[in-house]
């Protein structure tokens, strides 16, 4: 796959100086920020490809950068004018939209812009959005072309029926967001942002970009690895397909061809990976992929992606307790909860540099894991856990929160469930499907999570055994936290701030025993925190001497949990979120509490653990 394009820091240094000296834009007066915010600039914020897993490089525009912005009463119409400008694809509340305002349920957020559709006769254009939150309709030249509702999983819409011309077509798009007022997932964000709930997130947060397709093409792929049969399989969706039309797949290491196969339209392609290299922490290996669509020797269509040769499973050890395995050997599991926050971007990271800082800095800490906990990030993320080899424990963004249940370790059945709405309910499934099928392909992902700590739990044996049935591929956690139901491969407590386990006498057998969170050590640095007083952590300290004390007292008592079955732990947190100081870095990353050469120090320990 080609490399994207890097501009260098002091070149987006001086031109965003310049753009704030003209007065087009400047970030909204914000908290604190990072070194990454002097970097962004309208005329190149996010330009990387956004879709990794399938890349037609040559054939797409991103529509990133200034648009005019309204807000406006709910349920009105397109509004005649816009009040301003706005940094897209940053939320309308962050300090890097320019914004910095709020929105709520009561009103709409309007966006406008034009652009220029490249295309010939034969070509078919899709408008496409990462991600935006939470409902989405789209017009072009004054025509709707489709809604989207959902803040966590890209889309797009066949517009080239609604275009006129090749340029200065008009783009409208209206989002609604109740945040907390509403039934939709959305992970932290409230509409008065307190303790561990955090600001709103409304709009457009991921990068918005057109792609020319032939009439006839790929619309997406599948990829599931059998390490045991030495086999990868290879479904394809093809829109507008011909008779005369056929699949060719070819897996590739290196430029060298080592499996290819050409299959009917719908059929899958099972490719033999003869000594396949296997994909794990310390040697992610992928496989390059090529899929065209072709009639006899042509080529009608083609995509390039990547597979990975990776299994996850779980079995009984010589004790009787079950172990989480990986590439059918256990590998203990540790990683930070990682929640993805940004104090200029909120949901958004500033640039694609910032975006990798965080998964580096995971991985020199010593870490082979990281929980995202109630967020999705984009694609190009999890593309970056791929390619260094960190595995990934997805959580599905929670929403309707309420519920008290009794947490008590080794007690099944206590949990209470959420009544929810059909509304609520159709919401949750629909959108838990969307993301499971939009990633499935990224083999850092090994453990799905569909509820945590009773969060808008509901019908958990349903949803957590649909889960297990619809990807057989990767392990699922049904309850992070508390809540317990006899259903799910994993029992997962959360323990603060010391390490503990579930009881493998009363679940081992059955299910693989985890700690799903622990620590939450705190540590406010002046001048790096989201606000000068009343930040808040599980147990805070006053210097890094005292911390790192206190860590490796923790570590010491995690290590001692392996043998007896534990599997996996997430330490809370990768950094600080707003008024939360129990961060391994500050909210703005411009401090590290803990240097990585210490904690891979401390961390080692538990991976020589049997």
């Amino acid at each position: 796959m080609k490399k994207s394009i890097l501009i260098g820091a002091g070149l987006m240094l001086a031109q965003s100086l310049a753009w704030a000296q003209d007065g087009s834009w400047a970030p909204a007066k914000g908290k604190i920020m990072t070194e990454w915010a002097d970097q962004v600039n309208p005329e190149n914020v996010h330009q990387e490809y956004p879709r990794p897993q399938m890349v037609r490089e040559d054939n797409w525009q991103n529509l990133n950068g200034l648009w005019s912005y309204q807000i406006q009463s709910k349920g009105g119409d397109v509004p005649s004018s816009y009040e301003g400008e706005i940094l897209v694809p940053f939320a309308v509340e962050s300090a890097l939209s320019g914004v910095g305002k709020t929105v709520g349920k009561d009103q709409e957020l309007w966006y406008k812009t034009t652009f220029e559709a490249k295309k010939s006769s034969k070509e078919r254009v899709l408008l496409h959005f990462g991600a935006v939150d939470w409902e989405t309709e789209v017009f072009i030249n004054g025509t709707s072309v489709g809604v989207h509702q959902g803040g966590y999983t890209p889309f797009s819409f066949d517009v080239t029926d609604a275009l006129k011309g090749r340029k200065g077509n008009e783009l409208v798009v209206r989002v609604w967001d109740p945040t907390d007022e509403g039934p939709q997932p959305r992970g932290k964000q409230v509409n008065r942002p307190h303790g561990i709930w955090y600001t709103p997130v409304t709009g457009i947060w991921q990068t918005v970009w057109t792609e020319n397709v032939p009439s006839s093409h790929i619309v997406s792929t599948k990829n599931t690895a059998d390490i045991d049969a030495g086999t990868l399989t290879i479904e394809t969706e093809v829109a507008g397909a011909q008779s005369s039309h056929k699949v060719k797949v070819k897996v590739l290491s290196a430029g060298e061809v080592v499996s290819e196969k050409v299959v009917a339209v719908g059929e899958e392609a099972v490719l033999p990976i003869e000594n396949a290299k296997l994909w794990e922490p310390g040697n992610p290996f992928l496989y390059d992929l090529e899929v065209s669509l072709v009639s006899g020797n042509r080529v009608v269509d083609q995509i390039e992606g990547y597979a990975a040769m990776r299994k996850v499973s779980m079995e009984l050890d010589d004790d009787g307790v079950q172990r989480m395995l990986l590439n059918n050997k256990f590998v203990f599991q540790y990683g930070p909860l990682d929640q993805g926050w940004w104090p200029d971007g909120l949901y958004t990271a500033p640039n694609e540099e910032a975006l990798v800082f965080d998964i580096i800095k995971t991985q020199e800490m010593g870490f082979n894991m990281i929980r995202k906990h109630v967020k999705v990030e984009p694609a190009r993320w999890y593309y970056h856990c791929d390619k260094m080899g960190m595995l990934v424990w997805q959580d599905m963004p929670s929403g309707d929160m309420g519920n008290q249940w009794n947490p008590r370790p080794g007690i099944v059945g206590v949990g209470t469930e959420r009544d929810r709405t059909p509304e609520s309910e159709k919401i949750y499934k629909t959108e838990w499907k969307e993301i499971m099928d939009d990633f499935y392909n990224f083999p850092s992902i090994i453990v799905w999570v569909p509820f945590n700590e009773a969060w808008g739990q509901f019908k958990t044996e349903e949803i957590v055994k649909w889960t297990m049935d619809y990807d057989q591929s990767r392990l699922v956690n049904g309850a992070s936290g508390g809540n317990f139901f006899p259903v799910g491969q994993i029992m997962d407590l959360h323990n603060y701030p010391n390490p503990a386990m579930p009881n493998p006498k009363f679940f081992g057998k059955d299910q693989v025993i985890t700690l799903g969170e622990f620590g939450g050590l705190g540590l406010p640095v002046d001048g790096h925190t989201w606000q000068e007083k009343d930040n808040w952590g599980y147990q805070s300290f006053k210097s890094v001497e005292e911390l790192e004390d206190r860590y490796s007292k923790l570590m010491d008592d995690l290590v001692k949990l392996i043998p007896k079955g534990l599997s996996a732990a997430v330490y809370t947190q990768t950094t600080d979120v707003e008024v939360e100081t129990n961060g391994l870095m500050t909210y703005d990353r411009k401090v590290i509490k803990l240097t990585p050469a210490f904690l891979k120090k401390v961390h080692d320990q538990l991976y020589k653990a049997k």
